[in-house]
């Protein structure tokens, strides 16, 4: 290409880069807030966040940046669409256009207000006190509001939320799509209670911290978790965080009385942090560097979380190492009876805890509220008791406070409200489409894992997903690497093959 398309390229390349670095330094202060910050640094750290955002979206929203873009276009016309430089400017362009929808002063708003949010959040769950960030809440509500008006022509208020963070993806796509997962679930769920239950108690014992960390990291190390490129802390809410392709760190919370939280955390942070550290390093600092979607990456932090960390096949090599790790508790506890115990399905309050087949409805009960919210159906002070009404019709629990009920999840505590949840189960989805894809090309990945082998399949989903980045749209993504459009089919299979064994349906 000729030297103008270099120069031009090379400036879009530092302008992009700059950007990122200050949105990896907003990172950086994010996770030390939400991890080791002393409580009374929230209101400055608020502002601290509000100016680095608000200096990179005015960076972002630039008329110069246009212009460059604008500039570059005919230079790679000729390019096909897979072109690295041609994706980076599609983009690149996204995220120009959508920055220039808005204020510089809103996203300093939003920014210092979610902060504050967050510590308010933070203390109002142990407290069960709803009152106390009902104003956060509501305050929450009208900033998404507003922010979905800054994008006007899209058929459902939820529809820029959702696009934020699932592009291309609308509340008329997924609506149908839940709408048919529920019509499967429930039956399943109803098949599987009228068995009898599988005996947990094994989990429910004394496992110290350090142990239990100890062992993940283990684990984690074996899939292909690099340590000289990330770290593991703990949280309230477990969470992965990019600063860089050289620094990709996971968080998790334990539970010294239940051995799962804390174990399948690690597993399921870990499966996000394999996709940002499989992405392509020549994008790192660009925006093709990250992965394609939330969905997209929900589908490698379920899949090492449960398809091959709640797998016979893995536990078949691990149980061992875990019974030497904890002989007192897990000694007389047989490999079958583990395995019942870690996949034992039972409808239950807390999304993060919940089985493998109730997990969805969680989910869509949470999409639901949100749509109802920027609707204008639902009001913040009503949400709690709608939260209550939901889990009783959909899972047949009562949350009896509201800890374990609106409380539990800090998504619209510490962000906007709308396109928050749906990735879930767009993950799960595309989780059971992704691993079958696998096994097609690959047959031996079981037999493999239960000799405590991840090569060959952390290989395949590097090279086919994780190197990717954002180059391809995700339902592009699906097609791609599978041959076939987002369908639930793979994923019904998965759930109906395995737990008809474990519930002899």
């Amino acid at each position: 290409m000729d030297t103008k398309y270099q120069t031009l390229r090379a400036e879009l390349i530092e302008r992009l880069r700059e950007i990122n670095d200050l949105h990896s330094a907003a990172a950086v202060l994010e996770w030390d807030q939400l991890t080791y910050m002393p409580p009374r640094g929230a209101e400055a750290r608020g502002r601290q966040l509000a100016t680095l955002q608000s200096h990179a979206h005015r960076l972002g929203a630039a008329p110069e940046l246009g212009k460059l873009l604008d500039a570059l276009e005919p230079e790679i016309a000729h390019l096909p669409p897979d072109h690295d430089d041609a994706a980076l400017l599609r983009v690149a362009r996204r995220d120009f256009e959508r920055a220039t929808k808005l204020p510089s002063a809103f996203v300093a708003e939003v920014a210092n207000h979610t902060s504050l949010s967050y510590d308010a959040w933070a203390g109002a769950r142990p407290d069960d006190d709803f009152a106390r960030v009902r104003p956060f809440l509501e305050k929450t509500l009208d900033l998404s509001r507003r922010y979905a008006g800054y994008f006007p022509g899209y058929a459902h208020i939820a529809d820029p939320l959702i696009d934020r963070s699932d592009e291309g993806m609308t509340v008329a796509a997924i609506r149908p799509l839940f709408a048919d997962l529920r019509q499967f679930l429930t039956p399943l769920v109803q098949a599987i209670s009228a068995r009898p239950p599988a005996d947990a108690s094994s989990l429910h014992q004394h496992f110290p911290e350090q142990i239990q960390r100890e062992f993940g990291e283990a684990a984690i190390q074996d899939f292909g978790y690099d340590f000289t490129r990330g770290r593991q802390d703990k949280t309230l809410h477990p969470f992965m965080t990019r600063f860089s392709w050289g620094d990709c760190r996971i968080t998790t919370r334990f539970d010294e009385e239940h051995l799962g939280a804390g174990l399948f955390s690690t597993f399921h942070e870990a499966g996000h942090a394999f996709y940002e550290m499989g992405t392509d390093p020549a994008h790192d600092g660009l925006p093709l560097g990250s992965g394609a979607s939330a969905g997209a990456h929900e589908s490698q932090s379920r899949l090492w979380e449960n398809v091959v960390g709640r797998s016979l096949g893995f536990w078949q090599h691990y149980y061992p190492k875990l019974q030497a790790a904890f002989p007192q508790q897990l000694g007389g506890v047989t490999l079958e009876t583990f395995y019942r115990a870690i996949n034992k399905v039972e409808p239950s309050l807390i999304r993060v805890e919940a089985d493998e087949v109730t997990y969805n409805l969680h989910v869509i009960i949470r999409f639901e509220l949100e749509l109802e919210l920027l609707e204008g159906k639902l009001a913040i002070a009503d949400l709690p008791e709608a939260w209550r009404a939901r889990y009783e019709e959909y899972l047949g629990v009562h949350s009896p406070n509201d800890r374990d009920g609106v409380l539990q999840d800090v998504h619209w505590y510490a962000g906007l409200i709308g396109g928050s949840f749906q990735g879930y189960t767009l993950g799960n989805i595309l989780c059971g489409q992704f691993y079958a894809a696998a096994l097609q090309a690959h047959p031996e990945i079981p037999g493999e894992i239960a000799r405590g082998r991840f090569d060959t399949l952390h290989g395949w989903l590097r090279h086919n997903i994780y190197r990717q980045g954002s180059k391809y749209l995700t339902g592009d993504l699906v097609q791609r690497v599978t041959g076939s459009p987002i369908q639930l089919t793979p994923y019904q299979e998965y759930l109906t093959t395995k737990y008809g064994a474990l519930y002899n349906l």
